[in-house]
C-alpha cells in the first residue's frame, strides 16, 4: 500500500495518547504531500469505540488488534503484531511517539525490517535528495529533522534505500489539529491469532504500581520558566510565587535542573518536556539551541536576563534587562495592583 502508518499508543485509562494524536496530525500532512492515504494501527483491549478517537484526524484505515492478553503493554506480542502487519502493508513511512514504549517497539520493529530509525525528531518534511557522488536522485524522501552533536547542529537524515522510512517524535513537537473524517473509513479487526503466538506471551505481568503523574506542565497556557541564573533554589521560590499569581506553572531549564533548584519533571527542552503555551516567561535562562526546542512555540515569550546578547532575548517578543529578584517582586507587586 505504500501509506503513512501511526503507531497509537493506548493509555493506562483507554484512551489514545496525545502524542499519538498529534503524530496523527502530523501524518495526514505527510500523506496529503505524497498523495496517499493515513493508516494507524493500535493494540491493546476493549478497544471496541477506539476509532472515535483517532478518525477525527483524517486517519483512512485503522488497523486495531483487541485481546484481553495484549493489556498491559508487553514487548513481544505487540512487535510481533507490528512487524507482521508491516510485512503485510507495507508503508512508506511509520511514525512513533518516543515514550518508554515507542522507544522499546520501534527500535524493534526497524532491526527486525533492516530500515532506518530517527529518534527523538523536532521535524518531519517531504524533500528530494540527490546524491552527489552518483547523482542519483530521490524523490519525495522523509526528511527527519532532529538536534544533533548535544543540540549544537541540526541534523537531517533520510533513508533513501529503506523502508519504512521511521522516525519517533517527542509529546508536544507537533501539533495537534483536527481533519475532516474520511467519507468511507476503513475499520480492519486484526485476528490477534494470525499474528502472534503462545511463545510471544512466555513474559507475563503479574502486578503493577502506578505512580500518578504530579506536575503538568506540558498543557499550561502560561509557564514562568527559571534558568541556571535564577542563582539558587531560594531565588526559584520567587518563580513560584510568580506563577501561582499568575495561574501558571514553573519549568526549568537543564541547567537549573543539574544544579538542583528544582526537580527534573519541570525541565523544558531537547532532554525534557516540549511546550506551547500561550505566555511563556524567561527568568534567567541563556537560551540554548536545547532549551529553545522546547519552547520556542510559545504564542509570546518574555525574557528577564542580565545579558542583553542572550540567545533567548533573540525569539522573545520582550525583553527585561535586570536581575531576577528584582524583576520577579515587582512584577508579583504590579500584577496584584492592577487585576480585579
Amino acid at each position: 500500500m505504500n501509506n503513512v502508518i501511526v503507531y497509537c499508543e493506548i493509555t493506562e485509562e483507554g484512551h489514545v495518547a496525545e502524542v499519538s494524536q498529534e503524530l496523527l496530525s502530523k501524518g495526514r500532512k505527510l500523506a496529503n504531500d505524497l498523495g496517499i492515504k493515513l493508516e494507524a494501527v493500535t493494540i491493546g483491549h476493549r478497544l471496541e469505540n477506539i476509532e472515535k478517537e483517532i478518525l477525527p484526524y483524517g486517519t483512512d484505515i485503522i488497523h486495531i488488534a483487541d485481546d484481553k492478553r495484549l493489556f498491559p503493554f508487553t514487548t513481544l506480542p505487540h512487535a510481533a503484531i507490528l512487524l507482521k502487519l508491516f510485512e503485510e502493508i507495507k508503508p512508506e513511512i511509520a511514525l512513533f511517539g518516543a515514550t518508554s514504549i515507542g522507544r522499546d517497539l520501534a527500535p524493534r520493529v526497524a532491526s527486525a525490517m533492516r530500515c532506518g530509525l530517527t529518534a527523538d525528531c523536532t521535524s518531519l518534511e517531504i524533500g528530494d535528495h540527490t546524491e552527489a557522488k552518483t547523482n542519483t536522485t530521490y524523490k519525495n524522501l522523509l526528511y527527519q529533522i532532529r538536534p544533533a552533536f548535544g543540540g549544537n547542529i541540526i541534523a537531517t537524515i533520510i533513508n533513501p534505500d529503506t523502508r519504512p522510512q521511521m522516525a519517533t517524535v517527542r509529546e508536544g513537537v507537533m501539533k495537534k489539529e483536527l481533519w475532516p473524517v474520511v467519507a468511507v473509513p476503513e475499520i480492519n479487526r486484526l485476528d490477534v491469532s494470525k499474528y502472534v503466538n503462545d511463545e510471544q506471551f512466555v513474559i507475563r505481568i503479574i502486578e503493577r504500581h502506578i505512580e500518578s503523574q504530579k506536575i503538568n506542565i506540558k498543557n499550561a497556557q502560561v509557564i514562568v520558566a527559571g534558568g541556571y541564573g535564577v542563582g539558587s533554589k531560594e531565588n526559584f521560590d520567587l518563580l513560584f510565587d510568580l506563577a501561582d499569581v499568575l495561574g501558571a506553572q514553573v519549568g526549568a531549564s537543564r541547567a537549573a535542573v543539574d544544579a538542583g533548584y528544582v526537580e527534573h519533571e519541570r525541565q523544558i527542552g531537547q532532554t525534557g518536556v516540549t511546550v506551547r503555551p500561550k505566555l511563556y516567561i524567561a527568568c534567567g535562562i541563556s537560551g540554548a539551541v536545547q532549551h529553545r526546542a522546547g519552547m520556542d512555540q510559545a504564542s509570546m515569550i518574555i525574557s528577564i536576563n542580565t545579558d542583553p546578547n542572550a540567545p533567548i532575548n533573540q525569539i522573545a517578543d520582550y525583553t527585561i534587562l535586570g536581575q531576577v529578584h528584582e524583576v520577579v517582586p515587582r512584577m508579583i507587586k504590579y500584577y496584584r495592583q492592577n487585576s480585579k
